[in-house]
């Protein structure tokens, strides 16, 4: 199984920038789409963005569409989430997907 370690989150003001990373490893890396979610206290998770891995084609929710970023380096087998202009939101717990296999989260904290 396909192993995702991620990194990049901690504290920022609002209107700041965090940049996340998700590097996989290991198991059958067959790649296809990889996906961020996230998920806010007392909240479902949620779809943030999803990139295809050999074409490079992204998707996004309408809650970050020009404000965050989905990117790959496909030599070092990492995703990226550039999020900018972040939202007085509180804590958000993210989380990157690539078939059964999760980051271990990452947590988000916009502040005033």
């Amino acid at each position: 199984q396909v192993q995702l370690v991620e990194s990049g989150g901690g504290l920022v003001q609002a209107g700041g920038s965090l940049r996340l990373s998700c590097a996989a490893s290991g198991g059958t890396f067959n790649t296809n789409r990889m996906y961020w979610f996230r998920q806010a206290p007392g909240k479902e998770r949620e779809f943030v963005a999803n990139i295809y891995w050999k074409t490079g084609i992204t998707y996004y929710a309408d809650s970050v569409k020009g404000r965050f970023t989905i990117s790959r380096d496909n030599a070092k087998n990492t995703m990226y989430l550039q999020m900018n202009s972040l939202k007085l939101e509180g804590t958000t717990v993210y989380y990157c997907n690539y078939g059964t296999s999760w980051g271990q989260e990452t947590q988000v904290t916009v502040s005033s």
